[in-house]
């Protein structure tokens, strides 16, 4: 029983560290995200870090539309960033738990 606790204690540390790897990597994953006109492109991080905004000329004219166009595509790209987020973490979480009789049926 005890060596059964120290395998699932190093599981844990394992999937821990492959946590934090894929947390780094993921710093490296690009998003891409633009208006449906393509007006104004949005480039985040899956770690949802904003990298760059592009604003067409036009849209520099219309405070009120710039807004509105940030508002959604801002959204559009936070959206799709936790996606890809919480998708890679959660695959590396679950491929690293132990297996714990009664727990795999929840």
């Amino acid at each position: 029983m005890f060596g059964d606790m120290m395998g699932m204690m190093n599981k844990i540390k394992e999937t821990q560290q492959k946590v934090e790897e894929t947390k780094e990597r993921l710093k490296t994953v690009m998003i891409d995200e633009e208006s449906s006109d393509g007006l104004l492109k949005i480039t985040i991080t899956a770690n949802r870090e904003i990298k760059n905004i592009s604003v067409a000329d036009e849209l520099l004219e219309d405070k009120e539309q710039l807004e509105d166009y940030l508002v959604l595509t801002l959204n559009k790209a936070i959206n799709k960033a936790t996606e890809v987020n919480e998708a890679e973490l959660g695959a590396v979480a679950k491929a690293g738990m132990p297996d714990i009789p009664g727990l795999d049926n929840m």
